[in-house]
């Protein structure tokens, strides 16, 4: 009975500590204090990351059309450069320093807005002036640039009158007849920019051309948006070029900025005063206008 009694008292006095021995294991690993994390603002997880780059198409050679987004706002801006290929090479130039700038700048975009740049939107156009697929500088440019090639896509259309915009399957440039495709958007390059606008709904478009030093506004049958001809007079006044509300130089069908305003978004056209100048500074400022005016 004696051995009995000892081994239940050794058996109970094991429970007894293994109990005890988890209890305590327990109490620390409730009572730990878990590693501080350091909170991280909105602005500050913007200000450490950069764009978002992504291929939303490509030209009818094959050559890559690029977007880069930048914020997580509600309202989305976008600025599209090159869509005259070669002949307008500034545009995509002044589109890559817009980038550069974001990238070291990401501060300047207001919390409200997302911004997408969209540098060359027909790479065709730039490669046939240039000879160089993707990025380039001013410095890559010939000394002498031909007029006429390089401004259409490589079916020889042209691509700001292959938008369902009174799209003729002919229309004008100066005093030149040209392509504007088979169809609405028969052309890829077009249809990249459509698809983007109708997937991602932008609030304003900015399309940057060249030659003539003044901001016009978009209009289709049903006339200018009021919207418009605000954004229009902000670029306008900050960066110092002309407002022109309506283009009658010689008639235009089918162009992008016309089906854009067909579909309620507010789109300006910035020409910039040369074919070979960027005009940065006030360029900047008339960007800088906009994210003031949606912020």
């Amino acid at each position: 009975m004696e051995t009995i009694f000892v081994r239940r008292t050794i058996v109970t006095s094991i429970i007894f500590v293994i109990l005890a021995v988890g209890l305590f294991i327990f109490w620390i690993f409730q009572n730990k204090t878990p590693p501080e994390t350091p909170l991280v603002t909105k602005s500050e997880k913007l200000e450490n990351i950069g764009p978002v780059h992504t291929v939303i198409g490509e030209s009818v050679e094959g050559r890559k059309i690029d977007a880069y987004t930048y914020g997580d706002g509600k309202i989305h801006l976008v600025f599209i450069g090159g869509i005259h290929g070669g002949y307008e090479w500034n545009t995509v130039v002044l589109a890559y320093k817009f980038i550069d700038y974001l990238d070291l700048n990401p501060k300047v975009i207001p919390r409200t807005l997302i911004v997408t740049v969209i540098p060359s939107a027909n790479p065709d156009g730039v490669y046939k002036i240039i000879g160089k697929e993707g990025r380039f500088t001013s410095l890559d440019v010939p000394v002498s640039v031909p007029t006429a090639p390089g401004r259409f896509n490589a079916h020889k259309v042209d691509l700001n009158r292959n938008f369902d915009c009174m799209w003729q399957p002919e229309s004008t440039w100066q005093s030149k007849t040209v392509s504007a495709g088979t169809a609405p958007f028969s052309e890829p390059e077009a249809k990249v920019i459509r698809d983007f606008v109708l997937k991602n709904k932008p609030s304003a478009v900015v399309f940057w051309h060249s030659q003539s030093g003044a901001v016009y506004a978009s209009e289709c049958e049903d006339g200018i948006l009021r919207e418009t001809l605000a954004i229009m007079n902000a670029y306008a006044r900050a960066s110092k070029y002309r407002a022109i509300p309506s283009f009658d130089a010689y008639e235009t069908t089918g162009d992008a900025e016309g089906w854009l305003a067909s579909i309620g978004i507010p789109t300006i056209t910035v020409e910039l005063k040369t074919h070979e100048t960027v005009e940065w500074e006030q360029n900047l400022a008339g960007i800088k206008a906009l994210f003031e005016y949606y912020k």
